[in-house]
């Protein structure tokens, strides 16, 4: 494996826990999937595509790692039901879900989006979600342990203009990781929203594509994303392994930004407001 400079010792509880990953195939639900696999925990490659997942695979083979190709739609409960159950088989459980898969719909005025299409983000990225987090659940009450992570992303704090159903939905799982925080507590589950930071992702390249339909500042954050690389992925898997880890657990119902000084939380005394879904960002 390569190294990961020492995040395997730092986050106690990753090595050889089941970690399922939705929208593993590409983008970040991709490289956080290497990272888990790099820190020895065996990953569920959950997504729609095939060949995303077989090259996803691949990679962590080749790396010496352990990974299980779950081909499924997150739309689909039944489908989701079925990875989990295969997840049981082969390693024994899902003890982390990290909930990555999304799409990013219409870009332009909500006027002009079509209805199908605008119903059709919040379907993938909140009710995917909800799937994903019900299929899992019941083995992690059981349990009485469990770490689910759902990447946030903009608009969940914030207004994104020309993007309305993508910040609905991104808004709308914050509210649902809050809501799901609290009826879980008394079973030691954490549920926590990552905000991954802007990334380069197959989603930069659609907003490139759209142009001035994406807004003005939409437009100069894709270019800069793009001539930049954007956040570097061994921050985001950093994040990721912090939260999925035991130094967390004292964490549930918050958003962390991978720009955070986050690694102070991991010996301190959490405030109540700290960290809050409904956070305010400064200009």
């Amino acid at each position: 494996m390569r190294d990961t400079g020492g995040l395997e010792l730092q986050f106690r509880g990753i090595k050889d826990r089941g970690v399922l990953i939705t929208g593993a195939g590409r983008g970040i639900g991709k490289r956080l999937a290497i990272g888990f696999a790099a820190n020895g925990a065996k990953v569920g490659l959950l997504a729609r595509t095939k060949a995303e997942i077989d090259l996803a695979h691949l990679e962590i083979e080749h790396a010496g790692g352990v990974s299980l190709r779950l081909r499924a739609d997150v739309r689909d409960h039944d489908q989701l039901a079925s990875a989990v159950r295969r997840m049981n088989v082969h390693f024994g459980g899902v003890h982390v879900l990290v909930c990555a898969a999304a799409v990013l719909g219409p870009i332009g005025p909500l006027e002009e989006s079509s209805p199908e299409e605008w119903a059709g983000v919040l379907l993938t990225n909140v009710a995917g979600v909800a799937n994903a987090c019900r299929a899992v659940l019941p083995q992690m009450k059981e349990r009485r342990a469990g770490k689910i992570i759902v990447l946030a992303g903009p608009g969940a704090t914030k207004a994104r203009p020309y993007h309305s159903a993508y910040a609905a939905s991104k808004a709308g799982i914050v509210r649902l990781v809050e809501t799901l925080a609290a009826e879980v507590a008394d079973y030691n589950i954490q549920v926590n929203c990552m905000s991954p930071g802007g990334t380069y992702t197959h989603m930069t390249d659609q907003v490139l594509r759209a142009g001035e339909r994406a807004g003005r500042k939409s437009l100069e954050e894709a270019r800069h994303i793009r001539d930049s690389g954007g956040v570097p992925p061994d921050k985001q898997i950093e994040l990721a392994l912090f939260l999925a880890s035991h130094s967390s657990t004292h964490i549930s119902g918050r958003l962390l930004r991978v720009q955070d000084d986050w690694k102070k939380l991991e010996n301190a005394k959490l405030n109540p407001e700290s960290y809050v879904l409904r956070r305010i960002e400064r200009a």
